[in-house]
């Protein structure tokens, strides 16, 4: 696995310059981003890796949020996020709406340098020594450590935000 900064999203790499977050760049191939063909090719283990998910509480207008939780969990849209959202009913966005809404596509997704939306993490990725996470696009990822994460704004740590699978 090759590190290469510069093969960021623009606005991921911007975000890791403006709130001084440290973490490695890792190039992988578009073909292998998603989770688990990427745990499993690159050698990283489920508990190693974060999903970010966008969110959409169907409210009017829409409320979007991003939902960071481990691949060995599923997060719980249903009730903990409908929660924190304040609506009753809330649904995975779709592929379009999650670049329409971030810039990023499914599988590249990662709560650093999105437009403003409220972040939530599971207290279960702060747990974790070093995370792998999207780098925006299809073509990189980021090796971390979780507390990184706390230097973005809008980041509220959750707990019970992912359930096991």
């Amino acid at each position: 696995m090759s590190f290469d900064p510069d093969i960021l999203h623009p606005a991921v790499r911007a975000g890791l310059d403006a709130h001084g977050i440290k973490c490695k760049t890792l190039v992988c191939d578009p073909e292998l981003a998603d989770t688990a063909t990427f745990c499993e090719h690159y050698g990283f283990s489920p508990e190693q890796a974060a999903n970010a998910i966008v969110v959409v509480g169907k409210t009017n207008p829409p409320k979007y949020v991003c939902c960071v939780v481990l691949a060995t969990c599923r997060l719980d849209v249903n009730k903990t996020v409908s929660a924190l959202i304040g609506t009753k009913r809330c649904s995975f966005a779709t592929p379009d709406q999650t670049v329409e809404q971030t810039g990023m596509e499914i599988g590249g997704v990662t709560p650093i340098g999105l437009p403003a939306m409220p972040i939530y993490v599971d207290s279960q990725v702060m747990s974790q020594e070093q995370i792998v996470i999207g780098g925006g696009n299809r073509s990189s990822k980021l090796l971390l450590c979780p507390s990184e994460l706390s230097k973005v704004e809008c980041v509220e740590v959750v707990n019970k935000l992912g359930l096991p699978k």
